[in-house]
């Protein structure tokens, strides 16, 4: 059974005025909730998804991490715009259908995640947690929602996307529109060569350089690298390209003071998170380096920075690449912010 196959909720928003200015109609949010909301509506815990994930993906951290509990918790994995799920360029209806659906923040995503949340009956989340862009949500969560978030707890993920970042997101995008099949994303069939050059691309920075040098590669049953860099080819043919250009564009656009709250004064939004908080980044992320998160904490009144040592750099806490030494370590930080 594919990942679109699997059960999951909608939530129909309607028509949703965007911070671009545009209004996305008929817009969708598809989420699982496992577990049980209490009497005072306070014991939610919110998993968005990341970049190449759905709630599916997910649940490799309900498997592997004791402390997200559903008997004792109600936790919601809500997918993000652009996924699939959710409203996205391959799902949705003319005219903002394929490279003519707009662009989507990250204040947009928790905007109707929010809405979500209270139609569920959540008056206080407890933690909010996610890996890479799942991790930028949550940010956006303690900083846009202040009062109703109890703990936060990002792991490899940034509170603003760095100048570096939005470079190494434009040289995956470009390999992808090299492929004449694009079509400028009206293509009729997918634009398979630039598929397989986006996923190649890509793992080239979702390792570190000492993880090649060593062969750690061989570890998740690759004998050579090439063997590895297929194996990111075919995946990510399973993905539809508008649909990843979409996610892209939301993730070059973060940052949690992008707003009429904030201003863009991105060390207020730092300030205003109340949140408990345990940043934690890999040692060896090639694009969300240790040196953000430590800029993060200075500013983020309740915020603890704890990096996890790893020559696996932001694989190292993907569902279904990471070790056991890191789901020890993500364990403890859970229960950590949990037990308050």
């Amino acid at each position: 059974m594919s990942e679109l196959e699997q059960s999951h909720e909608i939530f129909e928003l309607g028509a949703v005025p965007l911070q671009s200015g545009t209004t996305l109609p008929d817009a969708k949010l598809a989420y699982k909730a496992y577990g049980s909301l209490n009497a005072r509506g306070d014991n939610a815990i919110v998993m968005p998804t990341f970049y190449t994930g759905t709630h599916v993906r997910n649940e490799g951290y309900l498997r592997t991490v004791p402390a997200l509990d559903p008997s004792r918790y109600f936790i919601v994995s809500i997918n993000m715009f652009g996924n699939g799920l959710s409203s996205s360029p391959s799902t949705t209806a003319p005219p903002f259908d394929g490279p003519r659906f707009p662009a989507v923040t990250l204040y947009d995503n928790i905007a109707c995640q929010h809405r979500l949340l209270t139609a569920l009956g959540v008056k206080r989340i407890a933690l909010v947690l996610g890996w890479s862009m799942a991790g930028c949500q949550t940010y956006q969560w303690a900083a846009q929602f202040p009062d109703m978030v109890g703990a936060v707890l990002p792991f490899c993920a940034s509170a603003r996307t760095s100048p570096h970042n939005k470079v190494f997101l434009e040289g995956v995008k470009a390999a992808l529109l090299a492929d004449g099949a694009f079509a400028g994303g009206d293509y009729t069939a997918p634009p398979e060569a630039g598929l397989r050059a986006f996923g190649r691309v890509y793992a080239g920075w979702a390792y570190s350089q000492t993880f090649y040098r060593e062969r750690l590669h061989r570890e998740l049953g690759f004998e050579t690298w090439e063997e590895l860099l297929l194996d990111w080819e075919r995946d990510h043919l399973d993905w539809d390209a508008n649909d990843l250009l979409a996610k892209l564009r939301t993730w070059q656009l973060g940052d949690i003071s992008a707003n009429e709250r904030y201003r863009g004064d991105f060390e207020s939004a730092l300030r205003a998170i109340r949140a408990r908080a345990i940043l934690v980044p890999c040692t060896t992320d090639l694009y969300f380096p240790p040196e953000d998160n430590a800029i993060e904490a200075r500013h983020m009144p309740n915020a603890e920075l704890r990096p996890f040592d790893s020559p696996w750099g932001h694989c190292v806490a993907s569902p279904s690449r990471a070790g056991s030494d890191f789901l020890r370590f993500l364990n403890s930080c859970v229960s950590d912010l949990l037990a308050g």
